[in-house]
């Protein structure tokens, strides 16, 4: 297993870029053994931090797809897994027709979360996080559960996903402060998680970037809206891909980007800019890139 530099997220410290699973559950999902290959490449190459959720599948019988997909591929890794944090989902729902609806009722939480607990063959998860915000049910009763679940010893960690700034104060507040983490969409495409961003930063809580490759084209394109990203690339014989996550990793020291992979050489390739360092002028012209 190699080594990369690490972040923190809660008590733990989490290599800088982490995998995020659904692309291997839901549609366009390639075959098993494929799914397999991947998340054993990314564990080979320093990976520590693999993200899923219960509703990333496809049809309506097959709740939890990628949850068990992790729990195989770890399973059958040549590896030391024990310092691989799995970080687990509730509260957001398939029903097997293509949509995707909300449930946050304190009961199903804590029925979910005693499914991930047999799919993942773990006796605690190491990150829960309250997958979507429900708006029939008060946010405090939906993040109490994750309370309930720390105290009891279910879960290691907490955290939220899709949550707003006053959302986050809440969740710190209601769990007394064991808020470790927020998973929010954000890449250069998708900026309008910054003030979620900043909030992390200033508190100290891990801040997942969820489609972290957002707006940056596989083939690059100098005259796309995110030119800027294929020429510091260009400059640095690296894929755009990589600078996006290395922009990433420089807005602050609490961001862990997930990116979503389904093929061995799509995750090597993101686990390469955690090495990557960006000049400040580099930074600053990315910055202004929107």
């Amino acid at each position: 297993m190699a080594t990369m530099q690490t972040r923190t997220l809660g008590d733990v410290q989490v290599g800088a870029i982490g995998l995020g699973g659904m692309p291997m559950s839901i549609e366009g999902r390639p075959d098993r053994d494929r799914s397999i290959a991947t998340i054993h490449a990314a564990l080979d190459l320093g990976v520590t931090l693999v993200d899923t959720a219960d509703a990333y599948h496809l049809h309506a019988d097959e709740v939890g797809h990628n949850e068990e997909l992790i729990a195989e591929a770890l399973r059958t890794w040549g590896g030391d897994s024990s310092d691989v944090l799995v970080a687990t989902k509730g509260g957001h729902l398939r029903p097997g027709d293509g949509t995707w609806t909300v449930d946050g009722s304190p009961a199903h939480l804590r029925a979910a979360v005693d499914d991930s607990l047999r799919r993942l063959g773990v006796e605690a998860i190491g990150l829960y996080q309250f997958h979507r915000p429900d708006p029939s049910v008060p946010y405090a009763d939906s993040v109490g559960v994750l309370g309930e679940l720390l105290d009891a010893g279910k879960i290691r960690l907490a955290g939220v996903s899709n949550a707003n700034p006053d959302q986050i104060r809440q969740a710190v507040q209601v769990l007394d402060g064991r808020l470790a983490s927020v998973q929010n969409q954000y890449s250069p495409a998708f900026r309008s998680s910054q003030p979620e961003l900043d909030l992390c930063a200033e508190l100290g809580i891990a801040f997942l970037p969820w489609s972290p490759l957002g707006g940056i084209a596989r083939a690059g394109d100098l005259g796309s809206r995110f030119g800027a990203f294929e020429r510091v690339a260009a400059g640095h014989g690296v894929s755009p891909q990589q600078v996006a996550l290395a922009w990433e990793l420089a807005q602050a020291q609490v961001v862990i980007p997930i990116p979503g992979a389904s093929r061995p050489e799509t995750i090597t390739d993101s686990v390469r800019a955690a090495e990557l360092l960006l000049g400040p002028e580099e930074i600053a012209l990315l910055d202004a890139t929107s």
